[in-house]
């Protein structure tokens, strides 16, 4: 002890320290080996492929136009004396309502003198009839069989016959054209545009109306080659007395929602060399809507969608099981991933139908696909199925 208190005091701390490290080190336990961990394996998010036979719905847009639209015209001069109170733009007619009326003086005057052209023709012809009687008891009494036909008056019968035609003709004419006086349309419908009014002259040719049939009205709708494959439709097709895919038709009328069904009738004849794409027809008729709808109004831009062909083998699956827009990565039986081609059918923001060598229940992956390689072992994930509501946008075969 007393040799400690000889012992300077940084000595003496120097050496207290060296004693505290060497029991530390002395008493510390000794650390026992651990087993390596395994490798964790990816997790990706993976959905089931159900494959089945669908009916793809084709959706497209248009403007609805008339069937049948012209310009009503006058065939005969005179001043307008009488227009109907639906004579204008926007009105509804039938096939029989007059709707313009031509002053007619002219026509029945002129009436009157062709009727007095074929009395005149008349007579002529039977007086030669008379005459060819005659002339024919003459000849006979002369004893001759080869007779003249001039000297028989042959072409004097033949030409008051003709005359008594020419005459008729004229009469017919006049009356014709008194009939055209009251103008009228071929077809129910409905006016677009009035040119003319009361008390205006007007001459052969000049327009009358422009006006539609409200009977049927058509759209035309623009769809690509591929959707026409859904659809079946080929370049010129005609549904004739068959009946063509079923299409509905959704406008807004007065700020509501309506719906119209209708039918494809027939495609366009060629391709719009612009956009190379289809056009098909669809066709909504009046009377097949029943009698309190709201007919669909012309020049309304509506959205359509167009029925489907089912079609076999349709795989539907999330939108972001789509790689390079051809491609999938699948799963083996040992979760190991495979990459497949795909032929894509139809796609929305969300979902995406298509055909693929998939077996039914096999597993596809929907996420972190670029960062995945053919063969790579993962730990999938199943994600939920398909939202109901791009379910619903599809037929199933019963």
């Amino acid at each position: 002890m007393s040799l400690i208190k000889r012992l300077p005091l940084w000595l003496v701390i120097v050496l207290s320290g060296a004693m505290v490290a060497l029991l530390l080190h002395l008493l510390k336990p000794s650390p026992k080996p651990k087993p390596p961990l395994a490798p964790s394996l990816p997790q990706v998010k993976v959905v089931q492929a159900n494959p089945a036979a669908l009916a793809l719905p084709v959706h497209s847009q248009g403007t609805v136009a008339p069937r049948r639209e012209i310009d009503l015209v006058a065939e005969v001069a005179g001043k307008i004396v009488s227009v109907a109170p639906n004579f204008v733009s926007g009105a509804f007619f039938t096939e029989a309502d007059i709707l313009v009326n031509i002053d007619s003086a002219n026509y029945l005057l002129a009436e009157i003198r062709a009727a007095a052209k074929v009395a005149d023709a008349q007579q002529l012809f039977a007086s030669e009839k008379g005459r060819a009687l005659q002339a024919k008891r003459e000849w006979r009494d002369l004893g001759n069989e080869d007779a003249n036909k001039l000297f028989l008056r042959v072409p004097q019968l033949a030409a008051a016959e003709a005359a008594v035609s020419s005459a008729k003709a004229d009469l017919a004419q006049t009356q014709l054209d008194i009939a055209r006086t009251n103008i009228a349309a071929p077809f129910s419908g409905r006016i677009r545009e009035t040119y003319v009014n009361l008390g205006q002259y007007v001459s052969p040719g000049t327009k009358i109306a422009r006006i539609f049939d409200s009977e049927v009205v058509e759209v035309r709708l623009p769809i690509t080659d591929a959707q026409a494959a859904l659809l079946a439709l080929t370049l010129g097709f005609h549904a004739g007395s068959a009946l063509g895919p079923k299409v509905e038709l959704i406008g807004t009328v007065a700020g509501k929602e309506v719906r119209w069904p209708g039918r494809i009738t027939r495609t366009e004849a060629s391709l719009d060399t612009k956009t190379r794409m289809y056009h098909a027809i669809a066709e909504v008729v009046k009377s097949e809507l029943g009698a309190e709808a709201i007919a669909p109004v012309v020049g309304l831009f509506v959205d359509a969608k167009i029925d489907g062909r089912l079609i076999d083998d349709v795989i539907q699956l999330p939108r972001s099981a789509l790689v390079k827009n051809n491609l999938l990565l699948a799963l083996d039986d040992n979760n190991r991933v495979v990459e497949l081609s795909a032929k894509v059918l139809s796609k929305t923001s969300n979902q995406v139908w298509l055909q693929a060598d998939l077996q039914p229940g096999a597993w596809v992956i929907t996420e972190r696909q670029g960062y995945l390689q053919p063969g790579l072992k993962v730990e999938p994930l199943v994600q939920l199925e398909p939202d109901a509501q791009y379910e619903a946008e599809v037929q199933t075969r019963p």
